[in-house]
């Protein structure tokens, strides 16, 4: 896909649970700061390029709904998503280009504008909003940042960072992330309206080494406004500076046959 934001992310399981340890100042000492956890957090994160597959497995009041797409993205500000299955959203398609999004629904043949609070959300009744999905801005460039803890998750040792929004534009005025002191990944982030209140949980694992890149094929969004629904997104066929028709990337592909 792209230099997914990070989506689709760019573009995110695990039951982790976070076990606190005592932290010590000299332990908060001893981290790094924000700015360089974040700066590796976007190394693996974002991208040029990327295209993958995806598959997205809906559970809402114990019943579940599955999506394959493909997804392809580009630069900071271009994606492109593409349903496969099931058969019903079969060519469903989603395009962002820099801050505007459409989708393209086969079965009416209708291109619509997303814009606005459509734009938060669920992509296709999913716990992932559009901006959860196509967002592509690094997060240093979106938050300021600090080390708040050292703890572990899971076995992992991690920091803990807390993310403050550096405008109201940005879809998460807060976000708390676990990242992995080794791998740089944040295996769980929180994230927070103005209240202070918790709308979702994003969890990563089953992280794999892609040259000198460290990312995640395995993501739970739980939303945390609707009890009890959650999308798991398993991703496979991921490349990273692959080479897209550009073509891909115009309102025209939208409608493509």
């Amino acid at each position: 896909m792209v230099r997914t934001g990070w989506w689709l992310a760019a573009l995110l399981g695990m039951g982790l649970v976070a076990e606190p340890l005592w932290v010590t100042p000299a332990a908060a000492a001893d981290a790094p700061s924000a700015a360089d956890v974040l700066a590796k957090v976007d190394a693996n994160l974002v991208s040029d390029s990327r295209s993958n597959l995806v598959k997205m497995t809906q559970m809402k009041n114990g019943r579940p709904r599955e999506f394959v797409m493909q997804v392809f993205a580009k630069g900071n500000d271009k994606a492109a998503i593409e349903t496969l299955e099931p058969v019903r959203e079969k060519g469903t398609r989603y395009l962002r280009l820099k801050d505007e999004m459409w989708t393209y629904m086969p079965t009416i043949e209708r291109t619509s504008k997303i814009s606005g609070h459509m734009l938060r959300q669920g992509l296709a009744g999913t716990d992932a909003s559009y901006e959860d999905l196509m967002a592509m801005n690094k997060l240093r460039e979106q938050y300021s940042a600090k080390v708040v803890a050292t703890e572990t998750l899971n076995g992992r040792a991690v920091w803990k960072l807390e993310l403050n929004a550096i405008d109201a534009t940005i879809a998460y005025p807060k976000r708390l992330l676990w990242v992995d002191t080794a791998d740089y990944i944040p295996l769980k982030q929180e994230m927070y309206a103005v209240s202070g209140m918790l709308l979702k949980t994003w969890e990563m694992g089953d992280v794999a080494t892609f040259g000198t890149r460290k990312y995640p094929t395995r993501m739970v969004i739980s939303d945390k406004v609707q009890q009890g629904s959650s999308t798991t997104m398993i991703l496979s066929n991921l490349q990273f500076g692959v080479s897209i028709d550009d073509t891909t990337f115009t309102t025209g592909w939208l409608e493509r046959k």
